[in-house]
């Protein structure tokens, strides 16, 4: 006689996950061959793209920094989670996702960038506070230019340098003055950030213990100061070059934010402006920009040989983002702010365990920073935790489910996120579904302009603002009801219930 008994799926297992998260600084999607771009020199991140999964479709939740760290390390929205401006501290009581992974035995660490809470100078304050973070080795390093005097006293790469009797010295060049000469390769912080991963790599190894690191090199944000030899590379085909894309005029009917800084970034009249520059000097900052990226990657490439040579490159998982973009002189505008064009938004993210992940695969699903640290969780074989807002693709990944399917939308969020921009200040938010984006500015802050809407399928560089287009009445309509939606759903979903009242 048969009896019917109900099965419980249980997860299998991981029997060993190492994890090492790298996350650059204001890096574009479009600075990868593997993303298309046949001007830089990526091979080491094309080979960990060949070796796992590329997202043509990622997104970050915020054109700027702390709000955008804050909500992938928590998975959590930047509203949520406490940092939703730069020079905010984070909620103390959130929960990082490196702290979950120590509370279940992981030796973690970081070294350079965290920016979770202010750690200008002006506060007073010699180092970023921490949180309960998780970070068993912390080697702080938030920007490698000094600030006052010559050096950071709690920055731990400028301490490296004046050890080694260095400075971080980089001067203007004679033929441009928006680029500098940086610190050669050795020096530099984004080989240091490497180096550090490695002697932390090399001491779990030897103590056996699983662990996870952040690098979170500075690089490529501004200023744009690659060692002399990364700019050589370029300099014989300069005149080749792209020129930004920008068409004189698009921003008239765009939010008056944009031409506050088409006339100096950050709203700061001539810092980074536009117009004061020449073609050569459009030409050089994108061949520094890229020359940085090329140099992180000689430093991605050290940290794959390096765990091929330690038998350690099957049980790790190697993810690879930025936080957000850089406007490169496109759309008339430098560095970033409350705007969120493609070249803000959309980032490269790479994601490789060989182990358990098919490698080989690009996926144009669209992903938000938020899911990253849901995913991960579900890959190490962790509970999710009930605060995320994220969602994870790890199904995606193994192949069980779609590899071109997961969200309808992604979104991202500008709350005077920075110190600039007073009159008027800038809020705005954006909702993407693929093909469609929209962004709508909050009040009557926008004046020129109450949002932006592009279709990136058929006009792609994002000159057209079709907000005001009666043509498109029936998308924005749909897109606004979506913001609404998405909106609601950043709701913090803690504290959890406990019972039905």
């Amino acid at each position: 006689m048969y009896r019917w008994v109900q099965i419980k799926w249980i997860r299998k297992p991981v029997k060993k996950l190492n994890i090492l998260w790298i996350c650059t600084d204001q890096q574009r999607a479009d600075t990868l061959g593997c993303m298309g771009n046949e001007w830089v020199c990526t091979p080491n991140l094309d080979r960990l793209a060949a070796e796992g999964v590329v997202f043509e479709n990622a997104y970050s939740q915020s054109p700027v920094c702390a709000p955008s760290r804050g909500s992938f390390l928590t998975g959590r929205y930047p509203r949520t989670c406490g940092p939703r401006q730069n020079g905010q501290d984070i909620d103390a009581g959130e929960r990082l996702f490196p702290k979950m992974l120590a509370d279940r035995g992981y030796y973690c660490g970081l070294a350079g960038k965290l920016h979770l809470s202010a750690c200008h100078p002006d506060t007073g304050r010699l180092e970023e506070p921490r949180i309960d973070d998780g970070y068993h080795v912390f080697r702080w390093s938030h920007h490698p230019q000094p600030h006052h005097g010559t050096n950071w006293p709690s920055n731990a790469y400028n301490q490296f340098l004046l050890q080694n009797g260095r400075d971080y010295i980089t001067p203007d060049r004679e033929d441009c003055p928006y680029v500098q000469t940086g610190v050669e390769e050795k020096w530099h912080q984004t080989a240091w950030c490497a180096d550090e991963a490695i002697a932390f790599m090399e001491t779990a190894r030897t103590y056996g213990k699983d662990w996870m690191f952040s690098l979170n090199c500075f690089d490529p944000h501004h200023p744009f100061d690659p060692p002399a030899d990364y700019l050589e590379r370029y300099l014989d085909k300069l005149e080749q070059l792209p020129l930004p894309n920008y068409e004189e005029g698009e921003l008239a009917e765009k939010p008056v934010f944009q031409q506050k800084d088409h006339e100096g970034a950050y709203d700061t009249k001539d810092y980074y402006m536009y117009d004061n520059m020449n073609d050569h000097d459009h030409r050089l900052i994108k061949a520094a920009y890229w020359a940085m990226v090329d140099l992180i990657d000689k430093q991605v490439g050290r940290l794959l040989d390096y765990l091929d040579k330690s038998g350690q490159r099957e049980d790790t998982l190697i993810l690879f983002h930025s936080d957000h973009g850089e406007n490169l002189g496109d759309h008339g505008m430098y560095l970033k702010g409350p705007y969120f064009y493609e070249n803000n938004v959309h980032v490269p993210l790479i994601i490789s365990w060989p182990a358990r992940i098919p490698g080989g695969r690009r996926s144009r699903a669209l992903v938000e920073l938020t899911d990253l640290a849901p995913t991960l969780c579900e890959a190490a074989g962790l509970p999710a935790f009930e605060g995320f807002q994220g969602k994870s693709f790890w199904k995606l990944l193994t192949g069980e489910t779609d590899l071109h399917t997961h969200r309808s939308s992604v979104y991202s969020e500008y709350y005077n996120s920075n110190i600039n921009h007073r009159d008027p200040l800038a809020f705005a938010t954006m909702v993407c579904d693929g093909r469609y984006k929209l962004v709508r500015v909050h009040g009557d802050m926008g004046k020129t302009a109450g949002g932006e809407l592009y279709d990136l399928e058929e006009r792609p560089s994002e000159r057209k603002n079709h907000y005001q287009d009666p043509g498109m009445a029936e998308v924005k309509m749909r897109l606004l009801e979506t913001m609404c939606d998405r909106m609601a759903q950043t709701c913090d979903p803690l504290p959890v219930r406990k019972a039905c009242w």
